[in-house]
């Protein structure tokens, strides 16, 4: 099984950086020839996209991704400083995501076979 990180810093609006890591990480998710662990930690602005309802830079919700994403097995977390840092520490959050820690970024990258 390979084990693979992706860690998104890019604000859902703005861009498509933050669009496009987690374009990725639905190919990977849906079209896997092999099992995948596939972890997605959100740093920085991308830490939005954990709040129901957010916007790509083109105007498409991000919510029913990040939740295909979540149905998949894909594991979510946003940084807890960054989260806080923007006030989305008490926020509900899309379900299945969790607030996470930066040794647990530590931990998943070195666990992981490709970042």
């Amino acid at each position: 099984m390979q084990k693979v990180l992706i860690i998104i810093h890019a604000a859902p609006y703005g861009s498509e950086r933050c669009l496009s890591g987690l374009r990725v990480a639905a190919a990977l998710a849906a079209h896997a020839t092999e099992e995948v662990q596939l972890r997605i930690f959100l740093m920085s602005d991308a830490s939005f996209v954990g709040l129901p309802n957010q916007q790509d830079g083109n105007g498409s919700g991000l919510q029913a991704m990040v939740e295909q994403l979540v149905d998949c097995g894909v594991t979510i977390r946003l940084g807890r400083t960054c989260a806080l840092a923007r006030g989305l520490g008490d926020l509900p959050l899309i379900k299945g995501l969790e607030i996470g820690t930066l040794p647990e970024l530590a931990n998943w990258t070195l666990d992981a076979d490709k970042v």
